[in-house]
């Protein structure tokens, strides 16, 4: 494959993601700070730096729909950013965690978003409009280390996690007034909120990035040990391939097209 183009943003960059139109990218430089850069006639502007956070910034991520970047950091904060006049305004978000937040991702509907923690929880984080601030509801007690990705299924309710304890785990997220029901008997909506939908231990060492396909029949995270493990027809018999790699350890998936 080739390299389309090549731009040094900084030293180290810990994390990144890119706008809806894919012209702009904000990134964090292995600090407290997020860039927004924007190309331009081959050169990439800097536009905005996003000063909130007190430690390392160490997931971000853009709403495709909304236009909203949301970002986490080993303070143990979230942010929720909001284009306004052309200045990106913060709202904070309250995770209640006790260790850092290490990943971050919107939902498909973009009315929640789901954070992982080195505090062995996932926050699932929600608009109350009636507040007029978002608030987060905590799965716990299932994880026994840090949760290093997250990945909403097209369902808008079911997330898949992994974490530094080998497994790989999907979850009920349901929210009564923020979710719709599903007339279907046996839906994602008849399970209530934090319930483990699956545990996979394929893996025999740390798990990291986690996917699901488009059509939400597939799942595929990967792990320390450079394997990557497909597994279709989630649920109480899945079936599990994996595909071990020479190369170092896999830390990410990209999208699935199946």
């Amino acid at each position: 494959m080739a390299v389309v183009d090549a731009h040094r943003f900084a030293e180290s960059i810990t994390c990144h993601a890119w706008s809806p139109d894919h012209s702009m990218v904000a990134l964090c430089p292995n600090n407290n700070e997020v860039h927004i850069y924007k190309s331009s006639q081959d050169q990439w502007e800097r536009l905005h730096v996003l000063e909130k956070h007190d430690q390392i910034v160490s997931g971000i991520d853009w709403s495709s729909k909304s236009n909203k970047i949301v970002t986490v950091s080993h303070d143990r904060n979230s942010y929720v950013w909001n284009l306004e006049g052309g200045e990106w305004v913060p709202t904070l978000v309250i995770l209640r965690l006790n260790r850092a937040a290490l990943c971050v991702q919107w939902s498909p509907k973009e009315n929640k978003f789901a954070v992982g923690s080195g505090a062995k929880t996932v926050c699932i984080c929600y608009y109350e409009q009636e507040n007029n601030w978002w608030v987060s509801k905590l799965i716990r007690k299932r994880h026994e280390s840090s949760v290093t990705n997250v990945a909403w299924h097209p369902n808008n309710i079911l997330l898949a996690t992994t974490s530094t304890d080998g497994k790989c785990r999907v979850f009920s997220t349901f929210i009564k007034g923020v979710d719709t029901k599903d007339s279907k008997a046996g839906s994602p909506a008849e399970s209530k909120f934090g319930e483990q939908i699956l545990q996979l231990d394929l893996s025999y060492s740390w798990a990291f990035g986690v996917k699901w396909s488009p059509s939400g029949n597939t799942l595929a995270y990967v792990g320390h040990s450079s394997m990557i493990y497909f597994v279709d027809d989630v649920g109480p018999s899945p079936l599990a391939q994996s595909v071990a790699f020479r190369d170092l350890p896999l830390r990410d998936v990209g999208p699935l097209y199946f």
